[in-house]
């Protein structure tokens, strides 16, 4: 037990609670550790299921703790920020590939590093109050934590969309695109861990026993049709055009967003789905850490942070991109594994 991480068991299910509530659980380099570490110690266990929670009753998890990173960079310490990244993106490899189901339990806000530790396990049971969204590109960074890997695999271009833009989806939607597996009333989530300890058999049954009988609507799947259109395009340049072709009111509030984040982070994340499609999950978390060394020394990260949480002034000035991205020092020399 500590300030940040609950580590415990019910039974045959080991627990990962999230206790850093006052700050919505955002992820310091305790943190991952301290998972990290309970996932080795469970990898021989005879376990049923490993559990993430959060004992915040607004988020599950709003992130990483990115203003430590930037206070790094200022601070001449990017090394520090190199092993927080390479710990946390450590943790989001294990809960891709671990000998033990994980069960991710997600009520309130999901975003960012939240998603790395929920998004690569096989079960991500939501609450109707769950709302999701990587939300780099408005801070001067790039969806990370395995976001070049999940984000190209997501239906048709959404992945693009929710990647560039850094809009926020609910639960329906993420029902809707796979990014949630399984919806319950936000009373029996909490029941789950006892529950998956009671019971032998499959953990897909036991949560389609707690499924609500009438389903959620996804506004998100009303626009797939222009999503996939508009960002199919292979250029950020090229999105902008559809969507100002397109001229509906969802093109323009998307043009809106788009012209509000940092040009450079439209372009690295853009780059780094296309390679990361074709990739494995553990080549593009090393392929986003060292990505990661190089933007978390931009200017427009340093700019970014500080107009969304530092200052908060929400009005960040972005340095000129004329690009393109260099992305082959990040794929032919990516830092030593894990």
């Amino acid at each position: 037990m500590t300030d940040d991480v609950h580590v415990t068991r019910t039974g045959r299910v080991g627990r990962i609670i999230l206790t850093r509530t006052k700050a919505l659980n955002a992820l310091n380099l305790s943190m991952v550790e301290q998972i990290n570490a309970a996932l080795d110690g469970w990898a021989s266990e005879d376990l049923r299921a490993i559990t993430i929670e959060s004992a915040s009753d607004r988020a599950f998890c709003s992130g990483g703790d990115i203003r430590q990173v930037r206070q790094n960079t200022l601070d001449g310490r990017p090394e520090e920020s190199d092993r927080f990244f390479a710990t946390e993106y450590e943790v989001n490899a294990k809960l891709g590939d671990h000998p033990v189901p994980i069960v991710s339990l997600i009520d309130g806000i999901c975003m960012g590093g939240g998603l790395g530790i929920s998004v690569h396990g096989p079960f991500r049971v939501v609450t109707s109050n769950a709302s999701f969204a990587m939300p780099e590109t408005r801070i001067g960074f790039f969806p990370d934590v395995g976001g070049s890997y999940f984000l190209p695999r997501l239906p048709g271009h959404i992945g693009a969309y929710l990647g560039l833009t850094g809009a926020r989806i609910d639960a329906a939607d993420a029902l809707a695109i796979g990014m949630a597996t399984h919806l319950v009333a936000p009373a029996d989530l909490t029941t789950i861990p006892d529950l998956l300890a009671a019971h032998d058999g499959p953990i897909d049954s036991v949560l389609r026993a707690l499924a609500p009988d009438i389903g959620l609507p996804s506004t998100l799947m009303t626009h797939r049709e222009q999503i996939d259109h508009c960002f199919g395009a292979a250029t950020v340049t090229g999105i902008i055009e559809r969507l100002e072709r397109d001229g509906s009111p969802w093109a323009q509030g998307t043009l809106e967003m788009l012209h509000a984040v940092s040009p450079q982070s439209l372009a690295v994340t853009l780059e780094l789905m296309a390679w990361g499609r074709e990739r494995s999950l553990t080549d593009c978390l090393a392929m986003e850490r060292a990505a990661a060394r190089d933007v978390v020394l931009s200017a427009d990260f340093i700019e970014g942070v500080r107009a969304a949480l530092v200052d908060k002034d929400r009005a960040p000035t972005w340095s000129e991109f004329t690009g393109p991205v260099d992305s082959r020092a990040w794929l032919d020399s990516p830092p030593p594994p894990f």
